[in-house]
């Protein structure tokens, strides 16, 4: 096995080990240049990425002993210790309340708008990822809103919901009715909208149709204009909850995927567009998604910039505790490689930085699925780190129908030295690069 910067020799033996295990012996496209940062880090601490990991936080044996998203088999009190621990890494504040503080602060400050915090009313939306109930993919019965097939398909986890939402409102002081979570190409379950509901009545959950006691998804009059110019398409735009919000957060799942190798937090919206009927009429999104070639034009790019929907996005999750390929599997599959040794990955990651985040999880993808180790999986994440001068030649500005203003760079983009230490630039001691941050086991609350 070559030798890669900042491998131990103990680290290699452990290193071919799970490779083999993992089936990284078999053909793929050639091996990414380790710690080679591009772009620039962003967030209180630039590029820093907060992984954390705790296997009691999931107890499912699989098909036939319930559903995983039961709280008897996905704990409530762990994973909200793992979204405490993450957030608080995160900040490098000691208190979630600290935390969230500082970083409504930084983005403000982002924005333009100096160092203010949170203030009452302001609106949050929460975008998650219901691929698994998408309108007229069959998993959700319209006219009863139960899920109908598919139950165990890889959603993002209700827990994770309900943790990020007590955070939100007993920490960060933000009123139920300024908050909304959902998914715009979706219909939201009877079977998670319960969970949520129950100890959240006042929140606002959004989906396509809005039947049931949900927010149906409306355009709003924020257009979203693709930087490749597409002609002849209906204009894409913002849903209205995205265009009243002030914060947005971001919780993606951690997926391979068949076509663009991962799905992630760039990818969760897709979800994020009002398109009526889905895709008939409109650009077409996937084409310019897909894996192979590089440098070329990305329309992720233009999500992730978007001034209403990267541009407000306060903070980024990727929910990581049951995990598999989408769209072939309709279950989760356990992870093979220490440290996870055939349990579920049981893990959450949390930054600022959306280039970075999406960075550390397909490196984390890479060791288990092939689909991740396509050749352009990490394409959209050049072109992202270097939205100023990306290497398509793209002038990316999704905000103006004719460009007018270049995005800037959008984060910081490298792989890690190898998948046993989960080494960065920064974690060497660079001052460029990621930063990983692990936290684990994570401790229930007192």
């Amino acid at each position: 096995m070559k030798r890669i910067p900042g491998t131990s020799i103990r680290t290699l033996a452990l290193l071919a080990a799970a490779s083999v295990a993992c089936g990284l012996g078999q053909p793929q496209a050639a091996e990414p240049v380790p710690l080679e940062p591009v772009g620039d880090g962003c967030g209180i601490h630039p590029g820093r990425v907060v992984w954390a990991h705790d296997p009691d936080a999931t107890d499912w044996r699989g098909p036939g002993d319930g559903h995983w998203w039961e709280h008897a088999h996905t704990r409530q009190d762990r994973v909200d210790a793992m979204m405490a621990q993450a957030v608080q890494a995160l900040s490098g504040e000691a208190t979630t309340a600290a935390s969230w503080d500082r970083l409504f602060r930084y983005q403000n400050r982002r924005s333009g708008e100096g160092d203010a915090g949170y203030r009452a009313g302001e609106k949050i939306a929460i975008k998650v990822n219901f691929v698994g109930f998408i309108v007229g993919g069959g998993g959700v019965d319209p006219s009863t809103y139960s899920i109908t097939k598919n139950p165990d398909y890889m959603n993002t986890a209700p827990q994770m919901i309900v943790a990020l939402l007590r955070q939100l409102v007993r920490e960060a002081g933000v009123a139920e009715a300024d908050i909304s979570v959902g998914d715009t190409l979706a219909l939201f379950p009877n079977e998670y909208y319960d969970i949520i509901h129950r100890e959240f009545p006042g929140v606002r959950c959004v989906d396509q149709a809005g039947r049931f006691g949900r927010h149906r998804a409306a355009p709003s009059s924020v257009p979203v204009y693709w930087s490749a110019r597409p002609a002849g398409c209906a204009t894409d735009t913002v849903p209205d909850w995205f265009a009243e919000a002030k914060y947005i957060v971001n919780l993606a799942n951690l997926k391979a995927h068949q076509g663009t190798g991962i799905t992630l937090c760039a990818k969760n919206h897709f979800g994020s567009l009002i398109r009526t009927p889905v895709q008939k009429g409109y650009y077409e999104l996937h084409k310019a998604s897909f894996s192979a070639g590089e440098g070329i034009y990305r329309p992720l790019v233009d999500l992730m910039g978007h001034r209403h929907i990267g541009g407000k996005t306060v903070l980024y999750l990727v929910d990581g505790l049951f995990t598999a390929i989408h769209p072939k599997d309709l279950e989760p599959r356990r992870w093979l490689a220490p440290p996870f040794n055939g349990d579920w990955a049981s893990s959450l990651l949390a930054s600022q930085d959306p280039v970075a985040i999406d960075s550390v999880g397909l490196d984390f993808l890479r060791i288990e699925y092939a689909e991740a180790r396509k050749a352009g999986v990490d394409d959209f994440l050049h072109e992202a780190a270097r939205a100023d001068r990306p290497p398509s030649g793209t002038f990316y500005d999704p905000d103006h129908a004719t460009p007018q203003r270049r995005l800037p760079s959008l984060g910081v983009h490298e792989h890690w030295n190898n998948p046993v230490d989960r080494q960065y630039s920064r974690n060497l001691g660079r001052k460029q690069g990621i930063e990983l941050v692990a936290v684990r086991p994570a401790a229930p609350p007192r």
